[in-house]
């Protein structure tokens, strides 16, 4: 078996290696008349006026570049030769504010040859496939090797990879520059995203763009880390169930029915995707899209105001965060999957319990302004204002591409997945959503969902309270026999699964001793009632 697991590794991270060093294979030649298309389609009057047209064109028309570097610096360094002179001269009439970023992605994407063109089906096997079928040698072993059901603890605290060794640290670097380049480089990904086209094109009907290779990435993740899942708590039916549930909810209604949708001429939407997670349901350009699709569209922005304002607090009411952050949400099954060698990273200490507080809550008030501008501006579209503050663009506009780019791009993705095995697998579900957030605050004054706890069985071993992602302490909930009614427990279940004596059990209860303010006090020489109830 552990011969098995070694040559699925191999075949991992040969598929993994392939993958991440694709952007240096092939080449890229560009064409004159796709050049020409994009650079009137995308540069700005003043950008054609300095000339930047015939500069692109004499530099890139009809030439071979061996990586999307070379292209990425010829088109960066001469807009940022041209904007110097012109500062230098005070030219503040010609000086430019283009993104050129935008039009070198659309310039590199229609420019590259070789067998990411022409074997786009190959390069899939050997990166996706080798990958896929690499991780789930490595992971099946372990239903025999691990022995018997039950949760192992050997090496949590020793392993390179579980406990900010060098595996780790590798981990950690390779995903944040992934998402850094999903994000904001997309031009350097290009032969990985042609690695999906031909799947892109048999689901949607379309060409594959970096998030369509993040879907398909998501997915595959996940479905290679469930069973993981499924091994590891195979003696536990909740956590079974649940893993399914997430990973459903992930491939069919993030990815397999927005791309459908798309074929069949309808607006990509996830119906699972709610406000304020979803923080562009609320803009102009979202709710007028929409509008305009006619019938679906009206449904899907019916649904989405639905799913907001009543649908997620009444589940919230009766089952607690746990129905949408580990049983529905896509962040969540990330996390549950993929994240879950990392979860016991997580800080427990009340110092990032109270920064915790400041900084999901500052996000959800972020999320609420911005939204509540959003709608300003869409039924009052005259709706305008312009501040710079020490060069930050204050508008509507500015505001939510300040969302976007803090909260959207950095928060949730590069450090909310990327740092995995540094911080946890649940920093952004802790530290950031805002709808984790919303649901919190719902959760923790008016919901029936508790986790019950039995003090006198605790032999405080700390297995709950180190497996806990979401950093709570709960030993020492247990210890006092205390209902555990955090506003931040996504209700995972985990810190059931690893107790050893059955003490602690999600619940969802009649509201009337919820929180129970009466805990039992265990000292050192006696039990004692913190109050004595009532004589009747």
């Amino acid at each position: 078996m552990k011969i098995i697991k070694n040559i699925g590794l191999v075949i991992f991270l040969l598929g993994l290696s392939i993958f991440t060093f694709s952007g240096f294979l092939g080449e890229y030649t560009v064409d004159a008349n796709n050049l020409s298309e994009i650079l009137e389609t995308n540069l700005s009057d003043r950008a054609k006026g300095n000339g930047l047209v015939e500069i692109y064109t004499e530099a890139l028309s009809g030439k071979t570049f061996n990586n999307s570097f070379q292209i990425s610096s010829i088109i960066s360094s001469n807009y940022n030769e041209i904007n110097e002179k012109l500062t230098a001269a005070q030219n503040w009439d010609k000086v430019m504010y283009d993104q050129p970023s935008s039009w070198t992605y659309k310039i590199i994407q229609s420019s590259p040859s070789g067998l990411f063109v022409d074997s786009k089906w190959l390069m899939f096997f050997l990166t996706f496939g080798l990958s896929i079928i690499g991780g789930i040698m490595f992971i099946l072993p372990n239903f025999k090797l691990y022995g018997p059901e039950g949760i192992r603890h050997d090496g949590t605290f020793q392993g390179a990879d579980t406990n900010r060794g060098w595996i780790g640290i590798i981990t950690f670097i390779w995903l944040v520059g992934f998402y850094i380049l999903l994000y904001f480089y997309p031009q350097h990904i290009v032969n990985q995203i042609l690695t999906v086209d031909g799947v892109s094109r048999g689901l949607s009907g379309n060409g594959s763009s970096q998030w369509f290779l993040y879907g398909f990435m998501y997915c595959c993740v996940m479905t290679v880390m469930a069973i993981r899942m499924y091994i590891k708590y195979r003696h536990n039916l909740y956590q079974v169930i649940r893993t399914t549930s997430v990973l459903f909810f992930q491939i069919a209604f993030a990815f397999i029915i927005p791309d459908l949708l798309v074929r069949f001429q309808m607006p990509w939407f996830d119906f699972k995707n709610a406000w304020p997670l979803n923080y562009n349901f609320f803009t102009p350009g979202s709710i007028n899209g929409l509008i305009e699709s006619g019938g679906i569209g009206y449904f899907m922005l019916f649904w989405g105001i639905l799913l907001t304002l009543v649908i997620v607090p009444v589940m919230v009411y009766f089952y607690g965060k746990r129905w949408y952050c580990s049983w529905v949400c896509g962040c969540g099954g990330l996390a549950e999957t993929l994240g879950d060698p990392y979860r016991q990273l997580s800080d427990k200490s009340v110092k990032s319990w109270k920064i915790e507080r400041w900084l999901i809550h500052g996000v959800l008030a972020f999320a609420i302004l911005m939204t509540a501008i959003m709608l300003v501006k869409f039924f009052v579209p005259s709706f305008h204002f312009q501040y710079n503050v020490a060069g930050v663009d204050i508008s509507p506009d500015g505001v939510k591409s300040a969302y976007g780019f803090l909260i959207g791009s950095i928060f949730s993705g590069v450090i909310g997945t990327g740092f995995y095995p540094v911080f946890g697998n649940r920093v952004w579900c802790r530290m950031g959503c805002p709808l984790a957030a919303y649901m919190g605050l719902v959760q923790r004054f008016k919901s029936r969902f508790r986790i019950t706890t039995n003090g006198g069985q605790c032999i405080s071993c700390g297995n709950c309270s180190t497996y806990c992602e979401q950093g709570i302490d709960v030993r020492w909930y247990a210890q006092r026999g205390q209902n555990i009614v955090r506003s931040s427990c996504v209700g995972c279940g985990v810190c059931s699964a690893v107790c050893p004596r059955g003490v602690l059990k999600l619940e969802n209860g009649p509201e009337e001793g919820r929180i129970n303010d009466n805990p039992i006090i265990i000292g050192k020489d006696n039990i004692e009632l913190s109050k004595l109830p009532e004589i009747k």
